[in-house]
């Protein structure tokens, strides 16, 4: 059974900017994952997905530095991290902006430079030509000057990648950045974020609870789930034996016209139609071990 990172030797040949080191994180008796030995590779594209309060949010936490782990260590770019490094990117879930919001989508995309820290700068003709430059890098050019409350979800949704990158990132951390959004924009925005990682050799974590609309983008899985993870490529992890073991209870995976489906899950998401456990991770509505069981670690 292959397990951690001797999962997959197929390894991109980038350099490392993020690396897990025998890494735990428990909230009191529940752990949520243990024992992670984790490298994020330049231009590595890694969905983490799996099971209700597994980790996911929480992973992505540690690495903003706004929690810290039980054991172990987590380094990017080969020191420890620090809050606030703009050289990590950020791509929320979508959420709309309420009407009246008044921030043009050139303003969202500002505010990625240094104007989050201190509210929107005083204009520049250095800074609006970095701001053009981020819009067209995303398709965003046509609705600079648009208010965001007047522009779809995935419309905004474009802008907050735009406003990710605007750091110059090493490490694009993407947080269900599909949720909510149609079909189509669910594969522009997936499209977008792996045209710009190719482009810019970004390291990619992109948590998600549909693995389909990023198959065919993804080098690695990092499937969480009671405690306990596994880690290699789609064809290795997303397999019944595999996820049978990880879940402790039979689960088949059927593939079918180039999609996954996960069937028999024991988080209550059997015969999801998109092709891992559906949930709202509990992670996002409160404090992080609010959903889960406690578990043993990867092996």
């Amino acid at each position: 059974m292959p397990t951690n990172e001797s999962l997959s030797d197929n390894l991109l040949a980038g350099q490392p900017v993020l690396r897990f080191t025998d890494a735990s994180l428990s909230f009191g008796a529940r752990t949520l994952w243990s024992h992670l030995n984790l490298s994020v590779r330049a231009g590595e594209f890694i969905a983490v997905i799996g099971a209700n309060g597994s980790g996911k949010t929480s992973m992505l936490k540690v690495i903003l530095g706004q929690q810290q782990l039980t054991s172990g260590s987590v380094e990017f770019l080969g020191s420890p991290i620090a809050r606030g490094n703009q050289r990590i990117g950020y791509i929320p879930q979508q959420k709309l902006a309420d009407d009246g919001t008044p921030l043009r989508a050139r303003d969202l995309v500002g505010l990625g430079l240094v104007g989050h820290r201190f509210g929107i700068p005083w204009p520049s003709a250095r800074r609006r030509k970095q701001v053009d430059t981020l819009l067209d890098s995303v398709g965003a050019t046509a609705y600079g000057d648009v208010s965001i409350s007047h522009l779809s979800g995935g419309e905004q949704q474009r802008l907050r990648v735009g406003q990710a990158l605007a750091g110059d990132p090493a490490l694009l951390l993407c947080d269900e950045p599909l949720l909510s959004l149609d079909l189509n924009y669910q594969r522009a925005v997936s499209e977008l974020i792996d045209e710009q990682r190719r482009q810019r050799d970004l390291g990619v974590l992109f948590v998600t609870h549909d693995i389909n609309p990023v198959l065919g983008m993804v080098d690695r899985v990092l499937y969480l789930a009671g405690g306990r993870f596994r880690i290699g490529t789609p064809d290795e992890v997303l397999r019944s034996d595999v996820l049978s073991e990880l879940y402790g209870s039979p689960v088949d995976v059927i593939r079918s016209r180039g999609r996954v489906i996960v069937v028999g899950t024991p988080d209550g998401a059997n015969g999801h139609p998109d092709g891992v456990p559906a949930h709202h991770d509990e992670e996002h509505d409160g404090h992080p071990d609010s959903a889960g069981g406690p578990g043993r670690g990867g092996e």
